[in-house]
């Protein structure tokens, strides 16, 4: 009986072997054939020099100024004008929200649905206390070393000005779009959006404009960044997490320090804090997560390759291995965490009412109603009241389809204009203005084409922001060819 039970397992194990090496031999990177084409000319100094013009203008948002934009604002939206003759002759444009300028570049076409590129050209400030460490000054625009040095090289002017290089040559060229393309650059992307970017999608819906699909910032080419992979990573993002904070607050009789009761509004807050955080909002490796990951297991090595090639047997390992990274956990599930606490005003004073505020990233597969419920079970104290923030939060977005001609398009330009890539879809932890623009779009999808290593997105909204001249030229042959394949 012991040895039938011992052949059995052997038989069992001999499958299961048998068939993990029929799913890893199989679990190979699918080589697709990309037409080459010839990308135009591009005199990358030159459009260096004039991204620096556009970063020395300080067109800087804060959550302060909402209804007020210095006079640098304006001087930008004048500056494409008379940098851009070609390409403002070619389009028409219209004003929203005060300064977001709208674009359209009519299509002979009009049976086929547009589509919307777009950027944003406000920046965040620049901490004082840093100033000094920058080799170059933070709006200095300096050209130097092989970079464009300022607030703005990477997030967001880059795109901006790439863009309007590649339609101001491309109209000088006496090329015509058969479909219309569209463009916006908001003013306010870096305190949400609500002037510029909704200001511009409510023009759309006015004029009953719905796109193709459209594209904006989110992602790039990480070159580096994704350990175990040598190639560089295209993940043209097809879904953005959502976004709410709640306040935390737990109330209590307060009084003098000297004669504190067992509990105080204080330690009741930090019992709550310490049970939200005691175990992560449920998540894994399904729909978009699942087809990021998927989209690289064929290109790790072997043992990887193993794992990811037999999912159904692996998964929960994967699903650990991958959570202990902050970036990769992000990509599996909605993120939380603390950011703000309030409590009394004087040190020998308790308080009547103790804060906490937690942020959530939301993923696809929750919601905010979701988050909030999530948290009433963690925190599990009725006397705590839980309240979404200044009663803001906007709701993951829908998942675009990788399929579909849109994501084809950008797929085929970056393996054209930047050679050997691993394309996958992906998903953007932060948020961007496609919050709005997939509001009037059929599919959006986010993704810059610039090449980051992990040093470059550290210089995100950080000290030292670039991006290199080479870079520069790249990007403005990846929106030529981009307008060329999806609207030629």
């Amino acid at each position: 009986m012991f040895k039938k039970i011992l052949k059995l397992v052997g038989g069992v194990l001999l499958i299961l072997i048998a068939v993990q090496t029929y799913n890893t031999l199989r679990y190979a990177p699918q080589k697709t054939a990309i037409a080459a084409i010839e990308m135009p000319a591009v005199n990358e100094n030159d459009v260096a020099n004039r991204l620096g013009e556009a970063i020395r203008m300080q067109t800087i948002s804060t959550a302060t100024d909402m209804g007020e934009r210095g006079p640098q604002f304006q001087q930008f939206v004048d500056w494409l004008v008379t940098t851009y003759p070609n390409a403002n002759a070619a389009m028409t444009r219209v004003m929203v929200g005060g300064l977001t300028p709208v674009y359209r570049w009519q299509g002979s076409d009009p049976a086929l649905k547009p589509i919307l590129l777009t950027a944003h050209y406000d920046v965040v400030p620049v901490a004082e206390s840093g100033v000094d460490s920058w080799p170059h000054g933070p709006f200095s625009g300096a050209v130097a070393e092989g970079f464009v040095w300022g607030r703005g090289a990477l997030d967001d002017k880059s795109a901006v000005v790439a863009i309007m290089e590649a339609i101001e040559d491309l109209s000088k060229s006496g090329f015509t779009p058969k479909r219309t393309v569209y463009l916006s650059f908001g003013h306010d992307e870096e305190i949400g959006g609500q002037d510029g970017a909704a200001s511009a999608v409510a023009y759309f819906k006015d004029n009953n404009i719905r796109m193709a699909w459209s594209l904006d910032e989110g992602s790039m080419i990480l070159k580096d960044v994704i350990g175990g992979l040598e190639t560089p990573v295209a993940s043209i993002n097809v879904a953005e997490k959502g976004y709410v904070s709640l306040d935390i607050i737990a109330r209590a009789e307060g009084g003098h320090s000297s004669l504190p009761p067992r509990d105080t509004a204080v330690s009741t807050l930090a019992k709550a804090v310490v049970n939200l955080q005691s175990a992560p909002v449920p998540g894994g490796l399904n729909g978009v997560s699942r087809e990021f990951f998927e989209g690289l297991g064929p290109h790790f090595s072997l043992v990887k390759r193993v794992l990811f090639a037999n999912m159904w047997l692996y998964r929960p390992v994967l699903e650990m291995v991958l959570s202990g990274s902050p970036a990769t956990d992000a990509m599996m599930r909605t993120t939380k965490a603390p950011t703000m606490l309030v409590g009394s005003a004087k040190d020998n004073v308790l308080p009547q009412e103790a804060i906490a505020t937690v942020n959530f990233r939301i993923h696809p597969r929750d919601s905010i109603q979701s988050v909030i419920d999530h948290t009433r079970k963690m925190i599990d104290n009725p006397a705590i009241e839980i309240k979404v923030r200044d009663g803001f939060g906007n709701e993951p977005s829908a998942v675009s389809d990788k399929d579909g001609a849109g994501f084809k398009a950008l797929s085929t330009t970056f393996q054209q204009v930047f050679g050997d890539l691993i394309v996958v879809p992906g998903l953007t932890v932060a948020a961007t203005d496609s919050v709005h623009y997939s509001q009037v779009s059929d599919d959006s999808y986010r993704i810059n084409p610039f090449v980051f290593t992990g040093e470059d997105i550290k210089r995100l909204h950080g000290r030292n922001e670039r991006i290199s001249v080479e870079g520069m030229g790249q990007a403005v042959q990846f929106y030529s060819a981009l307008i060329r394949n999806s609207a030629g």
